[in-house]
């Protein structure tokens, strides 16, 4: 199995080439990991990753900035079909658009804009932001293959002070809550992102890791 993991100059890249590597030895799958800026190396893959993190605008600039690799994200993961997953930022270039520092187009995968987070308690104070740390995870019904052995109400690890809005109901997989709902993973088809960290997330990270190596859409 080759697994493309997309460098748009942001993300924990070496975190998240360990996490694979652990699940694919765990779960006994032959895999080739490449971290990589060669639109080629995503055309050959068989499976994409998309990290990121920072700023939505920045990200969307970097991944930009390597030669054809947009239309070879397209032509993989929208034409041809392959298993996709973005992590945190590279979750949130699947929308719309993004709202961080200006008007910015994402990719156009999944509905929704991301839009800056407004969380407030119960007595209508302001919530820290960014929103970091440990939350729960609640499933959308019916539960998506990539949260298969993951407890209602595991945990995983967010950093991020924008999230989706607008979205379709049919196109979410978990929420969390932090001062109200929080998107927390969207998907569609052969597409999967997750706003946490699941590189960072532990035993749920690693295992949403391992059915997404699994995964056949």
């Amino acid at each position: 199995m080759r697994i493309a993991v997309v460098d748009p100059g942001s993300g924990n890249l070496a975190s998240v080439r360990r996490a694979l590597e652990r699940v694919a030895r765990e779960e006994g799958i032959t895999a080739e990991i490449a971290v990589t800026t060669e639109a080629q190396v995503v055309r050959e893959a068989d499976r994409i990753i998309l990290p990121g993190q920072g700023a939505f605008a920045a990200c969307r600039r970097g991944l930009d900035a390597l030669s054809g690799m947009v239309e070879a994200l397209t032509d993989a993961v929208i034409a041809e079909r392959k298993p996709f997953l973005g992590i945190c930022v590279g979750m949130q270039l699947m929308a719309e658009r993004g709202l961080e520092h200006g008007v910015t187009p994402g990719l156009g995968w999944i509905s929704g804009e991301i839009a800056p987070m407004d969380p407030r308690d119960g007595a209508g104070a302001e919530l820290p932001l960014p929103q970091m740390g440990w939350n729960a995870l609640h499933r959308a019904a019916p539960a998506h293959p990539l949260l298969e052995g993951i407890a209602e109400g595991g945990h995983a690890y967010f950093v991020h002070s924008y999230a989706l809005a607008g979205g379709r109901q049919e196109e979410l997989l978990a929420d969390t809550e932090y001062g109200g709902p929080v998107v927390a993973m969207v998907g569609r088809d052969n597409l999967a992102g997750t706003q946490f960290h699941a590189e960072k997330s532990g035993q749920v990270g690693l295992r949403i890791l391992a059915n997404f190596l699994a995964w056949q859409p």
